[in-house]
């Protein structure tokens, strides 16, 4: 690709987002009440988010949850935990050889009772050196492993079973700290997040702006102990699991991943992506739901409630891949990556 054609192709991209933001604005909508079937299904077509102020206040998640009520309900269940040094489970994570990898966590099964007190006590202490533990699987859990709290929450959103004609794929809760961070990335499915303890921070980049993302494809790797037998100490499990005793392992056999390396709340080196990005920012208090379209691009940190947790559901109904939607986000992301192969030719 001739040098000239490749400014033209990224002033292209570029003019692309500014006439997007232009024509639809730096904000998201908010409405005070749930919409309707119709209403929801205008901003489906659009591939816009909105916030609904308050329209889960009514759930009994939302009116009973607190740290007590959580333990009572669970009684002796024990859940899956996902372990990072930082907070930083399935993120972008450059090890010490200088290689970046996709990482997943460490996983375990712990009593749900000892993993809430040890997201609690991390809070309340200011502990940043401990090893951060969040619940974050993304299989239903909220009618599997947490199945004695699903009759607190609607079994769907009945606007969007209406209007998507179908039931929920997945109902997930989340619970964590204020140090686990989800990395940017996207999902094909839409997405009702409603919030229940604490806060959640959110930062959205359009389909739009697929090209500006710094797409890589990396080798995947876990965070593995480093102990001798691979595993922790059972007496290990609660508060004693420092930071250096997790290191990251490579995954054998496997191939890389496409994987969006931009952080939107870094400087530096980035700062001429995130320029060309238009980041949205909205935060959620308890109650509150957001739609999060298909193929959006987010990034979310949390505030933790007065008890030191953060609690969320989220429901995902899988999207259409019908219209334009997929096919032009995957033309723009084949756009963006001819480019930056040209650009790491000429390098």
């Amino acid at each position: 690709m001739a040098s000239s054609s490749v400014s033209e192709v990224k002033a292209a991209l570029e003019d692309l987002v500014t006439t997007y933001h232009e024509l639809n604005g730096d904000l998201v909508d908010e409405l005070d009440e749930e919409p309707s079937a119709l209403q929801f299904m205008r901003y489906v077509a659009q591939n816009r988010p909105f916030v609904v102020r308050e329209g889960a206040s009514r759930w009994p998640a939302v009116q009973s949850w607190d740290y007590h009520y959580l333990i009572d309900k669970m009684e002796d269940s024990r859940v899956n935990v996902a372990i990072t040094p930082h907070g930083n489970a399935d993120a972008v994570v450059t090890n010490a050889d200088g290689m970046s990898y996709f990482v997943k966590p460490y996983e375990v099964e712990e009593l749900f009772a000892d993993f809430l007190a040890y997201v609690q006590r991390q809070e309340r202490d200011g502990d940043v050196v401990s090893n951060v533990k969040y619940a974050q699987t993304q299989n239903d859990n909220l009618r599997g492993e947490y199945s004695q709290l699903f009759e607190d929450v609607e079994e769907d959103v009945s606007w969007a079973r209406i209007a998507l004609e179908k039931q929920p794929d997945a109902i997930n809760l989340w619970i964590g700290n204020s140090r686990s961070v989800t990395a940017l990335h996207r999902d094909n499915y839409e997405n009702i997040y409603c919030q229940v303890i604490g806060q959640k921070h959110f930062t959205l980049i359009s389909p739009v702006e697929t090209g500006h993302i710094n797409e890589q494809s990396l080798p995947t790797a876990t965070y593995l102990p480093s102990g001798p037998q691979g595993s922790y100490k059972a007496s290990e499990l609660l508060s004693e699991v420092k930071q250096e005793q997790l290191v990251i392992k490579p995954d054998e056999g496997t191939e890389p991943v496409p994987c969006a390396t931009l952080d939107p709340d870094r400087t530096g080196q980035e700062v001429q992506e995130i320029h060309h990005c238009r980041p949205i920012r909205v935060t959620l208090g308890p109650g509150d739901m957001l739609y999060l379209p298909a193929m959006w691009y987010h990034k979310v940190s949390q505030t933790c409630g007065d008890e030191g947790i953060c609690c969320a559901v989220n429901y995902w109904y899988d999207m259409d891949f019908g219209g334009f939607l997929y096919s032009s986000s995957a033309f723009i992301r084949a756009v963006a990556l001819a480019v930056a192969r040209t650009d790491e030719q000429r390098s």
